[in-house]
């Protein structure tokens, strides 16, 4: 039996109700898939409940967005998604029985989440400070985000900034 919409599930196992919400899917879109397949999507949507698949989620989501934030304001998905993304599922690890400590570990990359992406930029901008192109690159993340810290990054190596936030108008 299927719950209503925002209410609790306490009469089935999650692979039980992931199953039957499967099924009514492929029924609803009239979708014929092998045995094996609907077991395979039923148990992708219960892995996605237990701890490692919500702190794998987490962690790819810091990961991308914090290396690669620069990169997915170039595409339709931008970092904002996968911030939203980790935050959340950081925020269901702190929810949930685990380890002592996990929760208040899980609960501050919840809370902190940009913080963390900003930590994981820096690091990657590190790497990129040794040539001009990445120089370049970290010019053209300041001109995109405003950045504070990318204009600080970029004003200790001599770059000087006349627009946007951080920047010192020259007067004559």
């Amino acid at each position: 039996m299927t719950a209503a919409k925002g209410s609790i599930v306490t009469d089935q196992t999650p692979r039980e109700f992931f199953r039957e919400l499967v099924v009514g899917v492929l029924a609803h879109r009239k979708l014929r898939v092998q045995e094996s397949t609907e077991f395979y999507l039923v148990r992708l949507l219960e892995r996605f409940l237990e701890r490692e698949g919500l702190r794998r989620l987490g962690d790819t989501s810091l990961f991308v967005a914090g290396f690669f934030g620069d990169s997915l304001a170039r595409s339709q998905v931008d970092a904002g998604y996968y911030v939203g993304m980790g935050e959340r599922a950081y925020q269901a690890l702190a929810a949930s029985p685990g380890p002592a400590g996990a929760a208040e570990t899980f609960g501050e990359m919840s809370a902190r989440f940009e913080v963390f992406v900003d930590v994981l930029a820096e690091i990657a901008e590190m790497q990129e400070l040794r040539s001009n192109r990445g120089l370049l690159r970290l010019y053209e993340r300041f001109l995109h985000t405003g950045s504070q810290r990318v204009a600080e990054q970029l004003r200790s190596r001599g770059v000087a900034l006349f627009a946007g936030p951080g920047s010192r108008v020259l007067s004559n």
